[in-house]
């Protein structure tokens, strides 16, 4: 393939651009600062080569920035625009964006920028955390510490984020997810906040105008190459306290936008990295418009050599793909069984280290949780987790959906796929924090300027009797108790963990299911203390180190069925090993029998409205149990460290509370 895009060779830097239906292309350099400097217009006869357009610049050296400008026959299906300065597909940096939240007159104009991509990594090294063993903190780069409370130096920041570093280490997640870090256009949204007349921004940034450019405004610097390199700072940061760095890439759909002026790809090759119609409109497989056509040999290729940018210049440790079945659709936007995508993603050596997390849906139907295109290394966002756990306390399921969903989801992933690729997660980005899964029955989503339109109607949330904030003891203890048996069945479940920045604080949206757009304290992850977020925040602590401590609850294998013995399950009910399967049942336990050497683990719900006297099954090591979480006591009953926990000595019995789950470790 040959090379797109800036490169440093000999006395200069090599510009190539992919522009097939081109007829006269402009390489526009710029200095410092955005002002226009000199314009090379392309000669067809000397600077093309086939589908490619190909010039070196003498003198040209990193730093330089750039755009450029292309024209070309004009139909349905094409996007020239001869006066648009387009961004460059391949540029390693994206000037112009240095600045959170800066409008200008006319909208932004951004431009790439030749890149320095040298970086001492010292002694950097992959943490290699087991998919198994992982448990991923999803993070918004500013959010996260942009609020006064962080006491950070840097807010808002990369560097702000390596401030607060050994926090995440000492609550026990083993990797950060970012949301997009690619460069995006914040100030491109257009709407108000109607109940406070504020201009409202793009603040997740899932519309990237750069696949390969980190995102500027996170940055300290106020450059391009400085954010560049403030983001290896953060991942050399991160590996040397064994935390993985994953990004959220987004490669279904851009912000380019409708048919308005083009920003990159539109102009150079709209039919090669769009999917369209027959008469030229956007074929729409996202919700945003303007979707990817991953199947393209330009995409393709575009999207491949951007991974190994993120994998190997900016040594990331994986991957979670955004709507991801939007790599699984042909050109014509039909469903393929063995996406050549999908597969050169899952084979390329120089991803080899990275793990691949599949969002295994799209917004035109197509579903795959259970059924992506894995070739044996993906693993997939279980949306079915979600639904069924939240559905069972919610008290709209029962047990049977939610056995199968804690012991590691054997229905959608056995026997090709290990349950280790089922990433339980109750809550993401994009929708109820877990706060406000127990405080709201339907969203709230007016301040996002559209009318409520956005936002999932369906939540299988739950408001405990009273819609958002409530002074009422019983409502609020309710709560308390439902966000521990969440967060206890979940955090106990077989497969990697995906848990939401602040729900181990109790972070609140308002009932926002869809803040895509909101930059306020009042959506900034509040660090300050606060006794009930305090406690809540020492229970998922607790679980979280036990799960590091506790290798059956990190299994790489499935539970064998027939056979008894260590790395066994047993499935209790009221009485041991007899389980009520039925559609009414609300209460069941699991047992894990410890591998090697380690002791039982018994977790128990109760999902139903009054308490249960529930039979003690013998463990298979020890004479006893001991209790470690029980959800209907208050802190800091609800939760008691191994070593700490007393064995509960002649009981036959257990009595859980009413809506409770109970976790006991032999003794």
């Amino acid at each position: 393939m040959s090379r797109l895009g800036p490169h440093l060779e000999g006395d200069g830097v090599t510009f190539a651009v992919h522009a097939p239906e081109a007829t006269a292309v402009t390489l526009q350099l710029h200095e410092p600062g955005g002002r226009p400097a000199r314009a090379i217009v392309l000669d067809p006869a000397t600077h093309r080569d086939g589908a490619h357009w190909r010039v070196h610049v003498p003198g040209a050296a990193a730093g330089l920035e750039y755009g450029w400008r292309v024209d070309g026959p004009r139909s349905p299906r094409t996007g020239f625009d001869p006066d648009a300065l387009l961004l460059d597909p391949y540029a390693p940096l994206v000037a112009g964006g240095e600045t959170w939240g800066e409008r200008t007159p006319g909208g932004r104009e951004l431009r790439s920028q030749v890149a320095d991509l040298a970086f001492d990594w010292g002694d950097d090294r992959h943490p290699g955390t087991a998919l198994a063993d992982t448990v991923i903190h999803e993070t918004h780069v500013r959010a996260f510490t942009r609020h006064p409370s962080s006491g950070v130096a840097h807010p808002g920041t990369y560097r702000g984020l390596i401030e607060v570093l050994p926090r995440l280490v000492d609550l026990g997640v083993t990797a950060i997810q970012l949301l997009p870090v690619a460069e995006f256009d914040e100030s491109a949204n257009p709407r108000k906040n109607p109940l406070t007349g504020e201009p409202l921004l793009n603040v997740w940034g899932y519309d990237p105008l750069s696949f390969f450019a980190v995102k500027t405004g996170y940055s300290t610097a106020g450059t391009a190459q400085g954010a560049l390199d403030e983001f290896r700072q953060l991942v050399r940061a991160c590996h040397a306290v064994s935390l993985e760095v994953i990004v959220d890439v987004v490669f279904n759909h851009t912000g380019e936008g409708g048919r308005g002026r083009p920003r990159s790809w539109r102009g150079f090759d709209r039919p090669g990295y769009y999917l369209l119609r027959d008469d030229g409109r956007d074929l729409d497989t996202t919700g945003c418009g303007h979707t990817v056509a991953c199947q393209s040999a330009v995409c393709s290729d575009l999207i491949v050599e951007a991974l190994v940018h993120w994998a190997t210049v900016l040594r990331v440790d994986g991957f979670r793909f955004d709507i991801a079945s939007a790599l699984t659709r042909d050109v014509h936007g039909a469903e393929m069984a063995d996406p050549p995508l999908t597969r050169r993603i899952a084979t390329d050596p120089r991803l080899a280290h990275c793990k691949l997390i599949a969002e295994a849906w799209d917004a035109a139907g197509l579903y795959q949780v259970g059924r992506f295109p894995h070739h044996g290394r993906w693993a997939e966002l279980n949306g079915r987790f979600r639904d069924d756990v939240r559905r069972f306390w919610k008290g709209t399921s029962s047990v049977g959906p939610l056995a199968t969903r804690i012991a590691g989801s054997s229905d959608l992933y056995a026997p090709a796929r290990r349950s280790a690729h089922s990433v339980n997660f109750l809550t993401s980005h994009d929708g109820f924090t877990l706060a406000d899964l127990v405080s709201h029955d339907r969203k709230h989503n007016m301040a996002n300027g559209e009318d409520g339109r956005d936002g999932a109607d369906d939540n299988d949330s739950w408001n405990c009797g009273h819609e958002g904030v409530t002074t009422d003891p019983h409502t609020r203890a309710l709560r308390r108790r439902q966000v521990r048996n969440l967060a206890l069945t979940q955090l106990v479940s077989q497969g990697p963990v995906l848990w939401l920045y602040g729900d181990d604080r109790l972070r609140t949206q308002h009932g926002n299911n869809n803040p895509w757009c909101q930059d306020s304290p009042g959506y900034w992850y509040d660090w300050g203390e606060d006794p009930e977020r305090d406690a809540f925040q020492r229970f998922v602590r607790g679980l979280l180190q036990l799960r590091r401590r506790m290798p059956s609850l990190r299994r790489r294998d499935w539970f064998d069925a027939r056979r008894s013995g260590p790395g066994t399950v047993l499935w209790h009910g009221e009485r041991t090993l007899h389980v009520d399967w039925s559609a009414s049942s609300r209460r069941l336990g699991m047992q894990l029998v410890g591998l090697e050497q380690e002791p039982d683990l018994l977790l128990w719900v109760n999902g139903a409205g009054d308490a249960a006297r529930l039979e003690l099954p013998a463990p298979e090591r020890g004479a006893g149990w001991k209790r470690l979480a029980d959800t209907s006591l208050e802190a800091p009953h609800d939760w008691t460290d191994p070593d700490d926990a007393a064995p509960l000595d002649g009981l036959t019995h257990y009595e859980a509370g009413p809506l409770s789950a109970v976790l006991l470790l032999g003794a």
